[in-house]
């Protein structure tokens, strides 16, 4: 298992060791132990999550805030997508800025988003399906979100707007200006 730090303070990218053979393949896909060796990070997942997409959806940007705010170890099971993350840490340099990386099936990478980032997927694929683990619960009074297509953050989705599909809670998120945030 490789583990990858990026810019950001905290956020890692997971390339597993993939075994192949005539049989298939064999991967550890998150090794605690080996995790908190390479990043000094102590997290400890409570919550699995797992949603199917078609292409063209885009979802987020989401996160949660204090006391219910999660960290978050993501990767794609089947298909391809964009996933987005955005530094929400007032304290940090990268505060503000989106860090974005292509997740598949094929290539096998997780990315670990710490908390105090919103997080967002594009479906890249004819169908995606996404997994992550959290390291704490879903809270629906401590839900929030950032509007996905906010100029000032300025993302390149992949997907043509006209092709863009978007739930009804996501077109209502803040613009990232009007958004205090609480990291």
């Amino acid at each position: 298992m490789n583990i990858t730090p990026t810019e950001f303070d905290d956020l890692y990218i997971i390339k597993p060791t993939v075994f192949e053979d005539a049989r298939g393949y064999f991967f550890e896909s998150f090794h605690q132990k080996k995790f908190e060796d390479a990043t000094g990070i102590e997290c400890e997942f409570v919550q699995d999550n797992q949603s199917r997409s078609v292409y063209g959806v885009i979802r987020g940007l989401h996160m949660q805030v204090p006391p219910m705010a999660q960290a978050k170890l993501v990767r794609v099971l089947k298909g391809e997508v964009l996933d987005i993350a955005i530094d929400l840490r007032k304290d940090k340099s990268t505060f503000g800025k989106t860090f974005s990386i292509h997740l598949s099936s094929d290539n096998k990478e997780q990315l670990y988003i710490p908390r105090g980032f919103a997080h967002g997927i594009a479906v890249l694929s004819e169908e995606a399906e996404f997994f992550y683990k959290c390291d704490n619960y879903y809270s629906p009074e401590n839900e929030r979100g950032i509007m996905y297509n906010d100029a000032s953050l300025n993302i390149d989705w992949k997907i043509n707007p006209e092709k863009r599909i978007i739930s009804e809670k996501d077109e209502k998120h803040l613009a990232f200006s009007n958004f205090s945030s609480p990291f």
